[in-house]
């Protein structure tokens, strides 16, 4: 899961054994627990996971056939 925080911690603070992030940082790799308690509490948003890339296949569009 992952998500965007949108609460700053106090100096010092940790998530998940790494300094807190900052206000706007998006973070993934926490456990799912963790990551669902933060948004539950309102600390952070989830962050839809962006679409699978699809590769492109080069146009041959006005390439010499020849």
């Amino acid at each position: 899961m992952r998500i965007r925080i949108l609460v700053g911690g106090p100096d010092g603070a940790v998530l998940h054994d790494r300094p807190w992030p900052e206000v706007g940082d998006v973070v993934d790799g926490l456990p799912t627990t963790v990551a669902a308690h933060l948004v539950a509490s309102e600390v952070a948003e989830e962050v839809p996971a962006a679409p699978p890339s699809t590769p492109r296949r080069k146009s041959t569009k006005g390439a010499d056939r020849g």
